[in-house]
C-alpha cells in the first residue's frame, strides 16, 4: 500500500492477544491446507435486452438467409496424411486438392461415391460416414507442378542436345506417386448448428460452421480462385487495378456462415487483396524499382522480391517457382551439357561447359533480344541449378503480393477500391447469382439453401449530444458535423515561449506566423510571437535525420534562454518523413517539449484552424467537449468515478516477423470529463496480441505495468479519488480471442489494482470494437449511406451474446463501415440504451477533427499513440528483406528492444494529438 495514500482502509488490524498454551497431554491437530481455490474462467455475457432510443429506420444488410434442411445428419471429420512414394511426407501446401481430387475419381466406389469437403491441409469432412474408419489410396499425378502452390518440378534443360528432337527431352519429376491416409477423426452432429442459433455455442456448432466454409472455399478452388481465408478472387483482369510498383488490387469477395437472431445467414461482401503484376517478369521489376530499364536494376533486390514466385515459360509454357537469380550474366553464366553424339573412353556422354545464352540461341534456337547482359532466373535445386533467361519468364497470375504497402500504394489502393452503397448492392447480387452455390453438391447434402434477398433490419438513429464551444455556446452536430466558424475554443491555451523549426521545407515563415496568429486569435487561442524561426544550414541538408535533427538542437540550446513550451516544425515531406521519428523521439523523451509538425504546402486559413486544434489539446486546453460532460451528467459514469481505457495492440507488416508489437493504453483523466486522454505506450514480443505489461511485478513492493501509471494518474488528476468503475475499450482481437481478453488481460488489470490497494474492489465493462469484419448496411431506395448515429442490436447479431452495430461517422466516400461492439463483461449493470449512448457520445469527443468519428476516441487515441512512439524505434525496413512472400521466419526468443518513456511533463499531455 505505498501509493494510494492510505484513506482508511489500508489501517493495521488491532493486534490480538497471543494464543493461550497447548495443555501437556493434547497432540495438535495438523490444519489441512485449503484446496486451491478453483479460478474462475469469464466468458462472454449474454445480452440482457435490446435498446429502444433514437429514430427507427428500415435497413437492408448483406446477411443473406440460410435454410438448414436436415438437422438429423452428422459431418464425419476424417484427418488427411499424404505421402511421396519414399514415405516423405508431402510438405506442400498446393498440391493436396489435386491428390483428393484424383482419389475421388479413382476409387469412388470404395468411397461410396461421397462429396468431400477438404480444407486443402489436413482436415476432410463427408456428410454421412465412409465405409471404413482408415482408407489407403495410391494415385498418380501427372504435371504436378501447375497446381498453385507447387514448384517441386525442375525443367531440365541439360540433355538436349539439338534442340529440334522435343520428344527426347527427358522430365525428371514431372508425375509423382501419392499415397494417401484417410483416417476417421470425430463425428459432429448437425443438430449443433440449431443449437447455436438458439444461443448454445459448443465446440460442434463452431465445427459444424466451419464444414459449411469449408464448402464454400472449396466450391471457390475448384474455379480456381485464389483462396485468402474466406475471400476468394477470380483471374479476371476486369478486377484488377494498378496501384503502382507492379502490384495490383484484386477485387474478390468474402463468404462466410454466421449465426445470428434471426438464423444462419451467409454473410456476403466485396474484398479486395494485393497480387503481382502478371506477366513478363521484366515489366514486374521495372514497375517494383520504377527504373528506367533492366540495365539499371538493383538486383539483390530484385532476387529478394522474386523469391518463391511462379512462372511459366515459353517456348514450352512450363511452369516453375523461382529460386533465385544466376550468379553471373546470361552471357557469361556456364553449365554442364551432356552430349550424346560425343562419347568418351567409357562410352559415357562427353560434358561440354556452355553458356545459358549460347545454350538457347545456337543449341534451342530460341532468338534473345536484351537477356545476355542481365542475370538468369534460376528454378533449380540448390546443388543443382537450372537457369533461364529473363526474357522467356512470366509471372503467372493471382499471386498474393504480402509486404507492407507505400503511403501512395495504400492511398491508390483505398481510391480504386471504394464503392458507393448501391453499387456495391448490385456487385454483391451479382456474385450471389453467378457463385451458384445452389448446385453445390455438398451442401445440398446437408439440405443448406440460400437466399438471394438481402436481410432487412430494424435500426434506430440515436441524436447527436450537444456540445459545448468557447463562451458558453452550445453546439448541435448535423450529420456528424460541426465547424469552429467564428466560434471560440471551449479551452484555450496560450502559446508563450515558442519557436519555429524548418527542416529544409519551401516556406514564407514569417507569413506562415503571423497567419497561424491570426487564426489562434480567432479561436481564443493567445500566441505571441515566436522567439526564433531556426533554418536548417545548408550543409546539414545532406546529414542523416539523426544527425540532422542533433545539429538542430544544437543550435536551439546554443540560443534560446530555457526550454520551449512549443517548437512548430516544418518538414519537406508532405508524408513519411524520415525526420519525423528522430525529432518526435528527441523532443518527447529527452527534453519534454510539446511539438507539432507540418508540411507548408497548400497551407490555408482552415488548414490552420485543423493545426490548431491539434495544438490546443496537446498543450492541455480542449476544443470541445460534451454538454453532458461539464453538467456533469453522462449516465451513471458521472455518478461515481469512473475511468475509460482504450487498448489496442498494433504489428509490424505480415512480412516482418522480428519487429516487436506495440501495445498502447490511452485513459481518460480528471473525472468527471471524458475528454481528456493521456497514453502509455510499451513494446511487447512480435505478432503477440495480447498486452503483457499491463502488470509487472518487480518486487514485493514495485510493479511496472501500465495500469499502475494509468491509475495513478487517474487518482491525481481527478482529486484523489480511485476508480469505482474502470471501462476498457479493446480493438484489434478476433472473436477467438475474447476468452483471452477476459481471462488474461482482465486479470492483469484486476491484480494491479490489488496491489495498489488490497481492498479497493472497482467494476469492470470490457468492450471490444471491431472494424475488419464484413457486416454492412444500406438504405432501401436511397443512394445514401446510413445516417450517423445508426445503432442495430438486433437479427443479425449474435444469437446469446451482448453486440451491437454502430455506424457514428457521417460515410462521406464509398459505403459506411459499421463498428461493431462486443459487450464482453459488464459488472455496472449499464442499460441498453445507456451503454448505446455513451460509446455514441465517445465518438464525438475526438479532438483532432470536428466529426464524429467511426469508434470510439479512446481506441482512436491508441492506435495514434502507437504509431508515433513507434517512430521512435527506427527499426531497419525489413519489410524487403522478409524470408520468402508472406514467410514468417521461426519465433526465437527475440529480446524485445524497450522504447524510450517520455518526459514528465509531457507523459500525460495528449502527445499523440
Amino acid at each position: 500500500m505505498d501509493s494510494f495514500q492510505q484513506d482508511g482502509n489500508g489501517a493495521a488490524p488491532d493486534s490480538l492477544p497471543p494464543p493461550p498454551p497447548v495443555p501437556p497431554d493434547v497432540v495438535p491437530i495438523k490444519a489441512e491446507p485449503e484446496p486451491a481455490k478453483k479460478k474462475v474462467v469469464r466468458v462472454p455475457m449474454a445480452r440482457r435486452g435490446l435498446g429502444s432510443k433514437g429514430q427507427k429506420i428500415t435497413l437492408l444488410t448483406n446477411h443473406f438467409k440460410v435454410n438448414v434442411g436436415s438437422s438429423d445428419g452428422h459431418f464425419f471429420h476424417y484427418c488427411v496424411s499424404l505421402y511421396y512414394e519414399d514415405g516423405r511426407p508431402v510438405d506442400g501446401k498446393g498440391v493436396g486438392r489435386k491428390v483428393i481430387e484424383r482419389v475421388q475419381e479413382t476409387y469412388g466406389n470404395e468411397l461410396a461415391g461421397k462429396d468431400f469437403a477438404y480444407d486443402g491441409e489436413k482436415s476432410l469432412f463427408t456428410v454421412g460416414a465412409l465405409p471404413n474408419n482408415k482408407h489407403e489410396f495410391t494415385v498418380v499425378l501427372e504435371d504436378v507442378t501447375s497446381n498453385r502452390n507447387n514448384g517441386n518440378a525442375s525443367p531440365d534443360v541439360h540433355d538436349d542436345s539439338n534442340g529440334q528432337d522435343r520428344k527426347r527431352i527427358k522430365r525428371p519429376y514431372r508425375s509423382k506417386t501419392f499415397k494417401v491416409e484417410i483416417s476417421f477423426a470425430a463425428k459432429i452432429p448437425m443438430q449443433a448448428i440449431q443449437n447455436a442459433l438458439r444461443g448454445q455455442e459448443s465446440e460442434n456448432s463452431q465445427e459444424a460452421l466451419r464444414v459449411l466454409d469449408i464448402i464454400l472455399r472449396q466450391h471457390a478452388a475448384k474455379q480456381g480462385c485464389l483462396l485468402v481465408r474466406q475471400s476468394f478472387f477470380q483471374n479476371n483482369p476486369d478486377n484488377f487495378t494498378d496501384i503502382g510498383g507492379g502490384v495490383l488490387g484484386c477485387r474478390g469477395f468474402h463468404s462466410s456462415f454466421r449465426a445470428s437472431q434471426g438464423g444462419l445467414s451467409l454473410n456476403i461482401d466485396v474484398s479486395t487483396t494485393m497480387i503481382i503484376r502478371p506477366g513478363p517478369v521484366v515489366d514486374f521489376l521495372l514497375a517494383n524499382q520504377n527504373a528506367r530499364d533492366p540495365y539499371s536494376l538493383d538486383w539483390t533486390k530484385a532476387k529478394r522480391s522474386l523469391k518463391n514466385l511462379r512462372i511459366k515459360v515459353s517456348p514450352s509454357n512450363q511452369e516453375y517457382k523461382i529460386t533465385g537469380l544466376s550468379e553471373q550474366l546470361c552471357k557469361d553464366q556456364l553449365f554442364s551439357l551432356k552430349q550424346k553424339s560425343m562419347k568418351n573412353d567409357n562410352g559415357e556422354a562427353e560434358n561440354l561447359e556452355i553458356t545459358v545464352y549460347d545454350y538457347f540461341v545456337n543449341h534451342r534456337n530460341i532468338q534473345l533480344r536484351y537477356s545476355a547482359d542481365l542475370p538468369c532466373i534460376n528454378v533449380g535445386k540448390p546443388k543443382r541449378p537450372t537457369y533461364i533467361p529473363l526474357e522467356l519468364c512470366s509471372l503467372v497470375s493471382l499471386q498474393r503480393y504480402t509486404k507492407a504497402l507505400t503511403t501512395f500504394q495504400r492511398a491508390s489502393l483505398v481510391e480504386k477500391s471504394r464503392q458507393k452503397p448501391q453499387e456495391r448492392m448490385t456487385v454483391l447480387s451479382s456474385a450471389l447469382q453467378r457463385s451458384n452455390y445452389g448446385a453445390e453438391p455438398m451442401l445440398r447434402s446437408c439440405g443448406v439453401s440460400i437466399s438471394t434477398n438481402f436481410t432487412q433490419v430494424e435500426g434506430r438513429v440515436l441524436p447527436a449530444p450537444r456540445l459545448k464551444v468557447g463562451n458558453g455556446e452550445d453546439f448541435f452536430p448535423r450529420n456528424g458535423r460541426w465547424n469552429f466558424n467564428n466560434k471560440k475554443l471551449v479551452e484555450p491555451t496560450k502559446i508563450e515561449r515558442w519557436a519555429v523549426v524548418n527542416f529544409s521545407a519551401r516556406c514564407d515563415t514569417n507569413s506562415l506566423v503571423r497567419d497561424l496568429i491570426r487564426c489562434g486569435d480567432m479561436k481564443g487561442i493567445r500566441i505571441d510571437p515566436p522567439f526564433d524561426v531556426f533554418q536548417e544550414s545548408n550543409q546539414n541538408r545532406r546529414c542523416s535525420p539523426l544527425v540532422r535533427v542533433e545539429k538542430m538542437f544544437e543550435d536551439i540550446q546554443s540560443k534560446l534562454p530555457g526550454a520551449p513550451q512549443f517548437l512548430l516544425c516544418l518538414l519537406p515531406d508532405r508524408k513519411n518523413s524520415d525526420l519525423y521519428g528522430p525529432w518526435k523521439k528527441k523532443n518527447l523523451s529527452e527534453f519534454g517539449i510539446v511539438t507539432q509538425c507540418m508540411a507548408p504546402t497548400r497551407v490555408n486559413d482552415q488548414y490552420l484552424t485543423n493545426l490548431l486544434l491539434k495544438i490546443n489539446a496537446k498543450l492541455g486546453g480542449l476544443n470541445s467537449m460534451l454538454a453532458i460532460e461539464q453538467t456533469p451528467s453522462i449516465p451513471v459514469v458521472s455518478k461515481v468515478p469512473t475511468i475509460i481505457l482504450g487498448m489496442d495492440v498494433s504489428h509490424g507488416s505480415p512480412g516482418q516477423s522480428d519487429i516487436p508489437s506495440i501495445a498502447a493504453v490511452v485513459s481518460s483523466r480528471q473525472w468527471p470529463l471524458i475528454s481528456r486522454y493521456r497514453a502509455s505506450v510499451r513494446t511487447q514480443s512480435p505478432k503477440l496480441e495480447m498486452i503483457d505489461s499491463l502488470f509487472k511485478k518487480v518486487s514485493d513492493k514495485e510493479d511496472e505495468g501500465i495500469m499502475r501509471e494509468v491509475l495513478l494518474d487517474f487518482y491525481t488528476s481527478s482529486g484523489k479519488r480511485k476508480p469505482d468503475q474502470i471501462i476498457i475499450f479493446r480493438d484489434g482481437v478476433s472473436e477467438s480471442q475474447f476468452n483471452q481478453v477476459l481471462n488474461i488481460e482482465l486479470d492483469q488489470v484486476i491484480e494491479a489494482c490489488k496491489f495498489l490497494d488490497e481492498s479497493w474492489n472497482p467494476k469492470f465493462v470490457v468492450i471490444v470494437a471491431q472494424k475488419n469484419h464484413h457486416t454492412k448496411f444500406f438504405q432501401q431506395g436511397s443512394p445514401d449511406n446510413v445516417p450517423p448515429g445508426t445503432v442495430i442490436d438486433n437479427k443479425i447479431c449474435h444469437p446469446k451474446n451482448n453486440d451491437f452495430y454502430l455506424c457514428a461517422h457521417a460515410g462521406m466516400i464509398g459505403t459506411t463501415r459499421p463498428t461493431h461492439y462486443h459487450v464482453l463483461l459488464d459488472q455496472i449493470g449499464f442499460s441498453a440504451d445507456d451503454l448505446q449512448e455513451l460509446v455514441h457520445s465517445l465518438s464525438y469527443v475526438y479532438q483532432r477533427s470536428t466529426t464524429a468519428i467511426s469508434v470510439v476516441a479512446p481506441i482512436c487515441y491508441a492506435h495514434l499513440a502507437a504509431s508515433q512512439v513507434g517512430t521512435f524505434m527506427k527499426f531497419e525496413d525489413t519489410s524487403e528483406t522478409s524470408s520468402s512472400h508472406g514467410g514468417v521466419t521461426a519465433p526465437g526468443a527475440i529480446s524485445v528492444p524497450q522504447l524510450p518513456r517520455l518526459k514528465e511533463n509531457v507523459c500525460n499531455s495528449m502527445f499523440f494529438c
